[in-house]
């Protein structure tokens, strides 16, 4: 070995010490007699010292040195003078007096500066071109190490529990699971494609109809879409979960919690609120709608919605008889007193209440005895009395009021809640709060010809089985489907799976499938459905968001190792790339002419 302890392990214990040392150059600073080098490996930094008169041999190779040169050196560890210790460096007590200098490589002049301090200001599609540079930051070393342990406390947390590792195919069959595929031309099999995984759904399902009562794998999944803050193009990993012989969601919870607590305790500083008897709050999507207009929910501050309706219809408003009459809603929210809202201010949410699809957004400020706001003098005063006592309303507070269809108004001010919430700085960032989303529509308005579309996924169980699925309307028809949310993020998706063949068809027929096509995109699973198969469900949390969650970084890009760009590009590998015509022979394919217009 060329080094017998790392940069940040050494301490004032090892004082007197002879070692070696070897690493990237931080900084270097010549003072005349005395050099400073500061040493960096994956555990830390250490502060060299050279005698440049003592040792001229070293001192002529300490004299050549840049940033990010390799190099090990030997020398004796000794306390720093009083004066100089570091208290911000773990090491800082202590210093290297090196007697032996080696250059192991050396480097170019850094295409940006590697110093936290600065790195922020440094182009990021630079530092994903020269992600190698970028991987060397303390910052991202503790990230790759906190990854590796949140991954293997997860492994561990399901082989206790005596569930079964297996990995499933990668390539596989094309299946409509809510994104597109990325198709992998066959070169044996002309015409024909494999599909990388969206998700290991039906390999899952299949294990489970093959006996094998507990599943989990940390499997990597691929989705044709695009790139934002939570969510990275192209590839993720999850935490892939399946069971046998569960019937209800609490099945999946009970196992799921316990999981999530430990991670949030060993994984973040945050403090857990808002936990029911020691379990996570539970809420139907209808619920978390219409109080908090989203169906990811942030919990960790108020400003629930209230309806109005009964209240609003009762005045002479047109604007809030109109939407009632024509079958929509009235829905408000309640501002604390320490919430003042500029006119400004006011005038962009409104905006965003337009943006989402309803008229307006009317305000009141209740004053005690009197009122301000664009409803001040528009409603008359016995219905002000009753919003007031119906609200509990403190002097100070305001209103705000949409109208619209159904759930159009919650949204609006859902979106208005989480503008405010980011405006007043009303989400504690040391808080976790967990909540269950269920009983999610199994389906959803499209543009397909039977005007439908799956909610969420396809193999999700209805409500009701067979039987609701025949005899309800579409829409009403809500699925074992759930999902978990952390501080407003989506962290996992799960379900009870559906198991019976005619369920499938059915559920298939209504969204526009034939029959034929059912089992064409899912005759592996039909088919298995067909010998016994056992009632299943579980669960899939996203490995990369929960962590961005756990850990507050701002993108999810920072928690890969290798991230591709907003627009799904690895720069520093160059991908996607032009591929020889040869390979393109090989796999029978042929570009369009006009393909680069």
């Amino acid at each position: 070995m060329l080094r017998t302890y790392t940069c940040g392990q050494l301490r004032a214990a090892e004082t007197g010490k002879t070692v070696y040392l070897a690493g990237w150059v931080q900084s270097s600073r010549n003072l005349g007699g005395l050099m400073f080098i500061v040493l960096r490996d994956h555990s830390g930094l250490i502060q060299l010292v050279v005698d440049l008169a003592q040792n001229p041999k070293v001192a002529a190779i300490a004299e050549q040195l840049h940033d990010e040169f390799v190099v090990r050196a030997h020398g004796q560890v000794c306390l720093r003078p009083a004066e100089m210790v570091n208290p911000a460096m773990p090491t800082g007590e202590i210093e290297v007096a090196v007697d032996d200098l080696e250059i192991l490589s050396r480097s170019l002049p850094l295409p940006f500066s590697l110093a936290e301090d600065k790195v922020g200001l440094s182009n990021e599609n630079l530092r994903l071109e020269y992600r190698f540079l970028d991987l060397r930051r303390l910052k991202v070393q503790e990230m790759l190490t906190a990854r590796d342990l949140f991954i293997r406390r997860m492994r561990q947390y399901f082989q206790d529990l005596g569930f079964v590792e297996v990995q499933t195919p990668i390539l596989s069959n094309s299946s409509p699971e809510g994104a597109r595929d990325f198709l992998i031309p066959s070169r044996l099999f002309p015409r024909r494609c494999y599909a990388l995984p969206q998700a290991p759904q039906q390999f899952k399902q299949l294990l489970m109809i093959g006996g094998l009562d507990k599943y989990f794998q940390i499997a990597p999944c691929f989705r044709d879409e695009d790139g934002r803050q939570d969510r990275h193009y192209g590839e993720f990993y999850q935490l892939d979960m399946e069971m046998s012989f569960v019937d209800s969601e609490e099945d999946i919870w009970q196992v799921m919690e316990p999981l999530m607590l430990e991670l949030t305790a060993e994984f973040s500083s945050k403090k857990i609120i808002g936990l029911k008897e020691g379990r996570f709050p539970r809420l139907t999507w209808r619920e978390a709608m219409e109080t908090y207009g989203t169906d990811k929910p942030d919990l960790r501050y108020d400003l629930t919605i209230k309806p109005l309706s009964q209240l609003l219809v009762a005045s002479n408003l047109s604007i809030f008889k109109d939407a009632v009459a024509n079958g929509g809603y009235i829905y408000g929210v309640v501002l604390p007193a320490t919430v003042k809202l500029s006119r400004h201010q006011l005038d962009d949410l409104t905006a965003l209440a337009k943006n989402k699809g309803v008229g307006g957004l009317s305000s009141l400020v209740y004053g005690g005895e009197s009122w301000q706001g664009s409803l001040a003098n528009k409603l008359e005063e016995d219905v002000l009395m009753s919003l007031a006592k119906h609200l509990s309303l403190k002097a100070g507070e305001t209103i705000l009021i949409a109208a619209g269809p159904d759930l159009k108004a919650c949204e609006a001010l859902g979106a208005i809640r989480e503008q405010i919430a980011m405006w007043f700085n009303l989400k504690d960032p040391a808080t976790a709060a967990w909540c269950w989303v269920y009983d999610f529509p199994f389906y959803e308005v499209s543009e397909t010809p039977t005007g439908l579309d799956f909610s969420h996924n396809p193999f999700s169980m209805p409500k009701g089985g067979l039987e609701a699925l025949k005899n309800q309307p579409p829409l009403e028809i809500v699925a074992y489907q759930f999902d978990l949310v952390l501080n407003g993020v989506e962290v996992s998706s799960g379900a009870i799976r559906n198991h019976q063949p005619e369920v499938m068809y059915e559920a298939f027929r209504l969204a526009g499938y034939e029959p034929a096509e059912v089992e064409r995109r899912f005759g592996a699973l039909l088919k298995a459905f067909k010998y016994g198969a056992p009632p299943h469900g579980g669960n899939a949390p996203g490995i990369d968001r929960l962590l961005m969650a756990l850990k507050d970084y701002d993108s999810i890009r920072d928690v890969y190792a290798f991230p591709k760009d907003t627009q799904g590009r690895d720069l520093l590998m160059g991908s996607p790339s032009e591929v020889d015509q040869g390979q393109l022979d090989d796999l029978h394919l042929t570009w369009h002419e006009d393909i680069n217009k």
